[in-house]
């Protein structure tokens, strides 16, 4: 059995969860690569990673390149001796760093891959409505997440499970599957899996404004798995108008009604307790949402300090 000398790369909360696991499972983790600082929030204070805070925390040897082709980075990483990286939600490598250590660089990936390659795989999951998703480990290579895969672990999405709820479940899943990894690796008893394409491969775009924007004239299911599929972050949107006013609201919650109605779609309706938005198939209550400069609220909350006339329209 080889001894495994770690360095782990990382950045989002995502990645802490793995990285704590591998500590506590007596895995020797020799360095930590993550983010540079930078500002955040009104204030633009100086935010550290998620990975960095831990890191600090548990005195690990921690770098933070701006550029992974740098010259001094490579010396430093080549220095810490590794015979493996670990990678967890980073970005891409250059050749020259996932090449560096004997046993190879792999990296876990929050899909079942094939489907949902890209920057937000746990989101489209939900987005689209898939009943079933999971984690996988795997080599990685000269592209985006297509490497010969190590291993994989599948769970089921539930119906009104959010984004936030799966990512939680998902970094469990995915701590047990590094774990595997690792032990896997480090008894040299890895057999990996090429990856084999087709036209029906789903990928997991990066969000923008854009694809964050709910279209009423889409089906009620369609609209509730974006809310759920993009909450608590970065949160679904619309536009909210009434009386010549608009807002750009967030979304959070919601729940499908199905009934026969003769609104026009995207027709505002409220009672003292709820609002409801008409689709094609019925309606949208929202259950919790966000006016600019205010506070996520839930629906009865907001319906004490605003109230819409009968021509108030979501777009």
């Amino acid at each position: 059995m080889e001894k495994l000398r770690i360095v782990f790369m990382g950045t989002p909360e995502f990645a802490v969860g793995i990285l704590d696991t591998i500590i506590k499972h007596n895995f020797e983790v020799v360095g930590v690569i993550t983010a540079p600082d930078k500002p955040a929030g009104r204030g633009q204070k100086i935010k550290y990673s998620a990975v960095k805070e831990y890191a600090l925390s548990h005195h690990l040897k921690l770098l933070q390149p701006t550029n992974l082709k740098d010259e001094t980075f490579l010396t430093e990483l080549q220095s810490l001796n590794a015979n493996l990286h670990v990678v967890v939600a980073f970005r891409m490598l250059p050749e020259v760093v996932w090449r560096m250590p004997k046993l190879g660089t792999f990296n876990l990936h929050a899909s079942l891959l094939p489907n949902y390659r890209g920057a937000a795989p746990i989101n489209w999951a939900i987005i689209n409505g898939e009943t079933k998703t999971g984690v996988t480990t795997f080599f990685i290579d000269d592209k985006i997440d297509t490497g010969a895969m190590i291993l994989s672990k599948e769970t089921t999405i539930y119906p009104e499970e959010n984004a936030g709820e799966l990512h939680d479940r998902l970094m469990v899943l995915g701590s047990e599957a590094v774990v595997e990894t690792l032990q896997l690796i480090a008894h040299g008893s890895v057999t990996t899996t090429l990856q084999t394409d087709n036209a029906d491969i789903k990928t997991a775009y990066k969000l923008n404004r854009d694809n964050c924007k709910v279209d009423w004239n889409k089906s009620a299911k369609e609209i509730h798995n974006l809310i759920r599929g993009l909450s608590p972050y970065p949160a679904a949107w619309c536009l909210f108008k009434d009386r010549g006013e608009e807002w750009s609201v967030k979304l959070y919650d919601a729940k499908i009604i199905s009934e026969n109605h003769l609104s026009p779609i995207g027709r505002i309706t409220t009672t003292k307790k709820e609002i409801k938005v008409a689709v094609k198939d019925g309606f949208i209550q929202l259950l919790s949402l966000q006016f600019p400069g205010k506070k996520k609220m839930q629906a009865h909350e907001l319906l004490n300090g605003i109230t819409f006339s009968e021509e108030a329209q979501a777009e």
